[in-house]
């Protein structure tokens, strides 16, 4: 399969019955997030938040890999104790029903998780230089480094 171009295309190039099951996926993810951005990245749907990842998927010959990072998965260890898992990843066989309430919740935690690291971020770029580093500019611009 060629790269697809975005979501919609992904989605398209599976049969009827993978497609209803990525389609509830999204539904969900956008539904959680609803100011999440779509986009196609390693090869598969992607959703980020805050310029952060936030969620993939991926559908395959037996199952719908579901990718929150390691710690969407970890903070929902409990939960996910019914499906294969691998670092930052599970695995929901097709020929079960998906957990949709799950996946909500776990978007939401990862919406939460983005946010709150974008805040950090923000918070660090807008501290005042410290005195030191602020004496020392002073020094410099008038006229040279003297004690």
């Amino acid at each position: 399969m060629n790269k697809p171009k975005d979501i919609d295309e992904y989605i398209e190039s599976f049969p009827k019955d993978i497609q209803n099951n990525l389609e509830q996926i999204r539904a969900a993810v956008k539904k959680a997030a609803p100011e999440a951005e779509e986009s196609i990245s390693y090869g598969m749907p992607a959703f980020k938040t805050n310029g952060e990842p936030l969620v993939y998927f991926a559908a395959f010959k037996n199952h719908i890999g579901f990718y929150a990072t390691p710690t969407g998965h970890s903070e929902f260890i409990k939960e996910l104790s019914n499906y294969k898992q691998g670092k930052g990843s599970v695995q929901f066989p097709l020929d079960k029903p998906l957990p949709l309430g799950l996946i909500n919740k776990i978007v939401k935690f990862r919406v939460k998780e983005n946010s709150e690291r974008a805040k950090m971020k923000k918070k660090k770029r807008k501290q005042p230089l410290t005195v030191p580093v602020r004496q020392l500019f002073l020094r410099t611009v008038s006229g040279g480094l003297t004690k």
